[in-house]
């Protein structure tokens, strides 16, 4: 199976099945002297592993990383970095019934007319545990961007369902299951949660990332674009099935004169492209959201057929996730800072030495800044308070 690595110079390939002994990782092109530890990894894989609330699979994890290679003496040491992460709580049994007909909406059928074969365990490599890996190596790429550069990459749940979250603070977003950056909207997510389990349905999400402080001209054109790099990412992450970079789909709607994201001395009036334009870069915050589709693996009747071609009746039991958005803005926000790092790395090996005379145009204030009219995922401010 090819496919299975992401990057340029900082590089991540994983490894492993979701009910084999253990999923892991390489980390290649991590620069050397990086202090780095589990302790630096594990808050990460906490935040993604599943079992944290009742409204997600109830599969026990702890996801305890262990680094294999690559660190000597509590560093980095620019050879390849091994990670690994051993599966504890596999219940194999749970896909005895389904392992000779297709589950609709999964890769059962898509795998096995590709390879001729298909490990039913959990789906193999195509569920969502097999992000894991991407979390601990989005780890290091997180803590590296954040020391080298200054830069912060966060996310939040923007919409569950039907249930739009209005952007209040980053504060709540990890004191609350959802990731929600308005905690007055958990009882109601709560409720619809349980709703829905009660009724064996699932439901999608939108999540939306930032990376703050990323100076500009990261990103190549025309073919290494930073959004077509930050899309491909994204869409390599289970279940995504739309990707948006600053104003997105919302730009069919708009005009050019508020498009554009005009430039004054002072700084940008508005982030409509987020944070990239022509592939490279801006200084401002770089703005995604994702379309997490809802989860294919429910216990409610649906057609289908079996390995013969013959019309079949599947139900999906064991333990998933009623809506694989709310332990997704980890993954998320990791596959955003694995793009960075490379970009970093990419940028330092050809323009290390340019030196640039044009004053750079002030970002407008980070998402989070002044509360829900500084996100520019959802409103421009006044030009007046930019």
């Amino acid at each position: 199976m090819s496919g299975n690595t992401l990057g340029t110079l900082f590089t991540l390939t994983t490894f492993g099945e979701s009910h084999g002994p253990a999923i892991g990782c390489v980390v290649d092109g991590c620069p050397p002297g990086l202090a780095l530890s589990e302790s630096d990894i594990q808050p990460e894989l906490d935040r993604r592993k599943p079992g944290t609330s009742r409204h997600v699979t109830q599969r026990r994890e702890d996801d305890v990383v262990e680094i294999l290679s690559g660190v000597y003496e509590g560093r980095t040491t620019g050879t390849p970095i091994a990670l690994l992460i051993r599966n504890v709580d596999a219940r194999s049994k749970d896909y005895a019934k389904i392992a000779t007909s297709f589950r609709p909406g999964h890769a059962d059928y898509t795998y096995l007319r590709k390879y001729g074969l298909r490990d039913p365990r959990g789906g193999g490599r195509s569920p969502a545990r097999l992000t894991a890996p991407a979390v601990a190596a989005g780890a290091i790429a997180k803590k590296w961007l954040r020391e080298r550069y200054g830069v912060e990459v966060r996310g939040f749940l923007s919409q569950l369902g039907p249930n739009r979250i209005a952007f209040k603070s980053w504060d709540p977003v990890d004191a609350n299951p959802f990731f929600a950056p308005d905690d007055s909207i958990v009882p109601e997510l709560e409720s619809y949660m349980d709703k829905l389990r009660k009724s064996g349905e699932s439901c999608g999400a939108r999540l939306s990332v930032v990376a703050s402080g990323v100076p500009p001209g990261w990103g190549e054109p025309l073919y290494g674009r930073l959004d077509a790099d930050i899309a491909q990412a994204m869409m390599g992450i289970n279940a995504v099935k739309g990707v948006e970079i600053g104003s997105g789909f919302a730009s069919v709607e708009q005009m050019g004169t508020e498009h554009s994201d005009e430039m004054t001395p002072q700084g940008f009036l508005s982030n409509n492209s987020g944070g990239i334009l022509g592939g490279i870069s801006t200084g401002q915050d770089i703005v995604v959201s994702i379309a997490i589709k809802p989860t294919s693996s429910i216990r409610l009747p649906r057609k289908t057929v079996d390995v013969s071609g013959a019309a079949a009746t599947i139900e999906t039991h064991g333990r998933h996730d009623p809506c694989v958005g709310i332990r997704a803005t980890p993954i998320a926000e990791a596959f955003l800072a694995l793009v960075l790092a490379d970009h970093a790395l990419r940028h330092r090996a050809q323009n290390a030495d340019v030196a640039e005379s044009t004053p750079r145009v002030p970002a407008r204030a980070p998402v989070g800044d002044r509360g829900a009219k500084s996100s520019s995922l959802f409103e421009d401010p006044d030009p007046a308070e930019a």
